[in-house]
Order: C-alpha cells, then structure tokens, then sequence
C-alpha cells in the first residue's frame, strides 16, 4: 500500500492541489493503518491491543481522508467530468458505486471503534481491521484509476491551451 501511494505521488503530484493533499493524507492513513494493525516496520512480536488513543487516532484520519475524497477530490472530478465528456463521466459512474463500498465499511468501523472501547475486546476487531485494510487496498486502486484520468485530462487540456 505505501509504495503504490508514493507511486501515486511521484505521477501525479504537482498537478492539483487537491490530489497532492489528498495523496499525503493517503500516506498518513497507511502508515496509521500498518502501526495499528502491526505490520512492519511497526509489528511487535508481543503486540497488544492497541490503545484506544491510537484507535482513535487511526478513525480521524480514515475519516478526515474519506471526506477530502468525497468533498474536494471527487467534486473535483465530476466538474472534470463536465468538462472531459462522457468518457470521464461514465468512469465515475462505474467507480463510485464500488468506492461506496469501501466507505460504508470504514464508516462501520468507525462507528463501532472510535468511541468504544469494550467492543474491541469482542475478538473481531483484528479481523474487521483486516478486511477495512483489503477494502482500502481495493478503494486506492479505484481511486488511482479516477486519479489518473483526471490528471490526463487536465495535462491535455494544459498543452492544448
């Protein structure tokens, strides 16, 4: 995940505000995501349940990085869109259903363990931080190709004005 964000960075930063922004909070939500689940450079092999500051830490910024994509990024793409054509429109109209699906999950998890400690301990928290991990995973590739199009776009109409 961290490679293919800095990836990200390198093709597309500079470009738009709003996407460098949005990449470098992109790259605070893995390297929060790999300190709470543990994976390196920050697994312990006698890990413990993370704290709920961390935890809680962890839900502000998947939250504040889900709404940067839904309030600046993907506004940005739909007036792109406006511009661009129905190539671009159809590409968000074929991706946000499944982006939503990512979101309605970090929203659950969010509900469930930002506040709460004691549900932490129900054993399913571990196992509903990997499937959030997968299907943020899945979110950044769907983002990336949105991303992608975008910058193209906005490249092309750049070198043609």
């Amino acid at each position: 995940m961290y490679r293919r964000v800095q990836a990200a960075q390198q093709k597309w930063g500079g470009a738009l505000t709003a996407i460098d922004h949005w990449l470098e909070e992109r790259q605070q939500l893995i390297i929060s995501y790999c300190k709470l689940a543990g994976l390196p450079p920050f697994d312990d092999k006698q890990r413990a349940k993370p704290s709920q500051e961390a935890v809680q830490e962890f839900c502000q910024i998947l939250m504040d990085y889900l709404s940067a994509g839904h309030f600046e990024v993907y506004e940005q793409i739909v007036s792109e869109c406006a511009i661009n054509g129905t190539d671009s429109r159809q590409l968000a109209n074929r991706l946000y259903p499944k982006i939503a699906v990512s979101t309605d999950l970090a929203l659950d998890f969010n509900d469930k363990y930002a506040e709460h400690f004691s549900t932490r301990q129900s054993g399913a928290f571990d196992l509903e931080l990997s499937d959030l991990g997968q299907a943020m995973e899945e979110r950044f590739e769907l983002e990336d190709e949105l991303i992608h199009t975008l910058h193209h776009k906005h490249s092309d109409r750049q070198t043609t004005a």
